[in-house]
């Protein structure tokens, strides 16, 4: 007996709830650290690298999570991973906010990751293996529209704390424990207040069901159709439980079948595992975690206020979460490559233009490291605002220092009210400065400033409506049945792992090369993807995963049009 339509819809709001709420963590995991940025680096003493460490160290953790979520999702089912998902996001908030320094805040960053990269492989491999074909691109597509609300929530809590940490600071006129005091609270109060997405999170995983395909795989037939029967009618689930059969018998009932006959090394999974990862690796290769980890700083530094840079930073992230729900109602419509196809393009525009605009001030730096080393008195450095208008009027002064414990940078700009101060550790009074480099560069004029954040929204744009949608489709639907889990967390692992390769030298790489630098090579590799795109993705919607891996198995029938079938 099926269960009736009332308690099927239901059953299907709480999946995608649930799936919705690990997006939105997904998401806050992501964007929470661009405000956070802004007050963290003044309340803790870091360096440059340190400071590049705990942007990536999210995006580290996932990368090793990623690769152990599949294998662990197909041991114990994909139903505890998404519980341990939860747990584990609790428990970095905490942690993050009682942090007194780098290596607890470190740790904490580090759970948020593999919080993070649980949910980005178990989720839309529960929704992919649980959804029936006419809903699974919407479906899977509100995980990456929640992804995207997580980021404009973290991006509007960073305006609700920064603006209060400003006021007080404001009315604070110069006392130091009270600035202190305000950065401080702004910071911890942002990761604090995830915590309660966070929780209801972790409750409300309990009460999923388990995968279907999982449950087949495991030989427990009649389970994997009740948990169908929570979603499509009795014909449809038992329609779907012999499409599960027809893939996995023929592997299972052959005796002459090797023991690896479902690993990576088929020629059958190749193709469709080579295609995942690449279009995995180009999807951050376009920048885009670097790009929402750092955009108050990078619309800083084209040269609007601490203010105006929160508001950006919180527009461009609305702009993300609105584009992404045309590109859940387009995904099923047009199909995943004609949208992957469209993103693509506009990213490799927009981050063309972004790089131009950059290196129009960029190239008119100058280096005043023989200037600043003079104002150095003892081993603490204070610079006017003044100095840098002398320097190139309308201007902002980069300064790379240490005290022999790595590089650490430091800005000041000409319309800064407060003299830039430099100055050693507490416990470390007597530590000798060195400046290594100190450049000046005339800031981008207003109209600018506003191209700029305009080529960012565009990028924004182009990535909501394609990859950000299509590329959780694609991980979930390209992999076959019986390395799907473990294709997923690779493909995923090498995903992750160029993202925080470029998370982890973004700072340094800018301090030097400036950002013209980054937007010129995440718009190479943004080339690369909608090449791959355009020649080598095949369509797969109104596909069920069984057809898609007929595809790629080389079955003339799977390549039949829809209405042929």
């Amino acid at each position: 007996m099926g269960r009736s339509n009332s308690t099927t819809v239901f059953y299907t709001y709480l999946l995608l709830s649930v799936a919705g709420l690990g997006g939105l963590l997904y998401g806050i995991d992501v964007g929470i650290i661009s405000g956070a940025l802004l007050y963290l680096e003044k309340t803790v003493d870091l360096t440059v690298s340190q400071t590049s460490i705990l942007v990536a160290a999210v995006l580290g953790g996932s990368t090793l999570s990623s690769l152990i979520a599949g294998f662990m999702a197909d041991w114990f089912g994909r139903k505890k991973m998404i519980i341990v998902s939860g747990v584990l996001f609790v428990l970095s908030i905490v942690l993050i906010v009682l942090s007194q320094g780098f290596w607890s805040l470190l740790f904490g960053r580090i759970l948020q990751g593999l919080s993070g990269g649980i949910i980005g492989v178990v989720i839309p491999l529960h929704l992919a293996e649980s959804l029936p074909p006419s809903t699974r691109g919407r479906g899977s597509a509100i995980f990456q529209f929640l992804l995207t609300l997580g980021i404009v929530v973290a991006a509007g809590i960073g305006v609700y704390y920064s603006r209060g940490a400003e006021q007080l600071i404001a009315a604070a006129n110069g006392n130091a424990s009270i600035v202190h005091a305000a950065q401080d609270h702004a910071w911890r109060g942002m990761f604090l207040s995830v915590i309660y997405p966070g929780s209801l999170f972790l409750l409300s995983t309990f009460f999923v069901s388990e995968s279907p395909r999982w449950l087949h795989t495991r030989g427990r037939r009649e389970e994997a159709r009740t948990a169908l029967e929570k979603i499509v009618s009795p014909a449809e689930a038992e329609r779907e439980l012999q499409e599960m059969d027809s893939v996995v018998a023929p592997q299972s009932g052959s005796s002459s079948k090797p023991a690896f006959a479902g690993s990576l090394l088929q020629r059958r999974y190749i193709v469709p595992f080579v295609l995942a990862c690449v279009i995995l690796g180009c999807n951050q290769g376009t920048g885009i975690n670097s790009v929402l980890g750092y955009l108050s700083v990078i619309l800083k530094q084209a040269g609007m206020s601490a203010t105006e840079a929160t508001r950006g930073d919180f527009a461009v992230k609305l702009l993300n979460c609105l584009t992404t729900v045309i590109a859940v109602a387009l995904v099923d419509r047009k199909g995943r490559k004609f949208l992957l196809m469209l993103g693509t393009g506009c990213i490799v525009i927009a981050l063309g233009v972004g790089g131009v605009l950059f290196r129009s001030s960029e190239a008119k730096r100058i280096e005043v490291a023989d200037q600043v080393r003079p104002l150095v008195q003892g081993n603490h450095l204070s610079v006017t605002p003044e100095f840098v208008r002398n320097q190139g009027g309308d201007s902002s002064l980069t300064v790379l220092y240490n005290y022999g414990d790595g590089e650490k940078i430091a800005t000041l700009s000409a319309n800064d009210k407060e003299a830039l101060q430099v100055a050693p550790e507490k416990a470390k009074p007597d530590a000798p400065l060195t400046i290594t480099r100190a450049f000046v560069a005339p800031l981008p004029s207003r109209q600018t400033a506003w191209l700029i954040a305009l080529s960012l929204a565009f990028f924004i744009a182009g990535y909501a409506v394609g990859p950000g949608v299509v590329v959780w489709l694609a991980l979930s639907e390209l992999m076959p049945t019986r390395i799907r889990s473990v294709g997923m967390g690779i493909a995923l692992l090498i995903n992750q792992g160029v993202s925080t390769t470029i998370a982890g030298v973004f700072l340094p790489v800018v301090s030097s090369h400036g950002y013209a630098a980054m937007f010129f090579f995440w718009a190479a590799c943004s080339l690369v993807y909608f090449l791959t795109a355009t020649f080598f993705l095949p369509e797969t919607k109104g596909r069920t995963l069984e057809e898609i891996e007929a595809i790629f198995a080389g079955e003339k029938h799977a390549e039949l049009p829809e209405t042929a079938r």
